[in-house]
């Protein structure tokens, strides 16, 4: 007896259900540095499905401090599994999922040109910042006070209290 894929929607809850159990339960306690492998397929639509297991991509995290200091997989270089991960990303956008991507077909049109084997790695300053500073919140560690926020109108000098609501 073969079991059916899952569908779009049991797929699109699994990632999620899965991503925020970790961020809830898991993240918090990655104090000392610790790397996590292998992501559910859902949350990584330009990462390589998992050469063992379809359900997982090769994706890599490094944590430290309960914090994500960077991010890195393994490219997806097959233009026909690309579209379809990217069509699978836009039903999730169509059913509310605004960080969901959009089918990009000039990335796929460019993957048929050929790409070979490579992988991408981000690692952010301003985490590695925030893990030495000590610091939990980023906007308190960015180069570009531009981007943080005012304080509202009429706030007294000095005064800390937390603009965003």
């Amino acid at each position: 007896m073969s079991r059916s894929p899952p569908s779009r929607r049991a797929r699109r809850v699994r990632g999620k259900l899965l991503d925020e159990l970790f961020t809830a339960l898991v993240e918090p306690d990655l104090v000392r540095p610790t790397f996590v492998l292998d992501y559910p397929r859902e949350l990584s639509p330009l990462a390589k499905v998992h050469r063992e297991n379809d359900r997982l991509v090769e994706r890599f995290e490094p944590y430290a401090g309960g914090m994500e200091l960077g991010n890195a997989f393994s490219e997806q270089n097959d233009p026909i599994e690309q579209r379809r991960q990217f069509e699978f990303q836009a039903s999730l956008r169509e059913a509310g999922d605004r960080e969901a991507h959009l089918v990009d077909d000039d990335y796929v049109r460019a993957l048929e040109y050929g790409m070979p084997p490579t992988g991408g790695l981000g690692v952010g300053i301003d985490r590695l910042v925030m893990l030495v500073s000590g610091e939990r919140n980023i906007r308190d560690v960015i180069l570009f006070p531009h981007l943080r926020p005012e304080k509202p109108a009429g706030a007294a000098e000095g005064d800390d209290e937390d603009t965003e609501g």
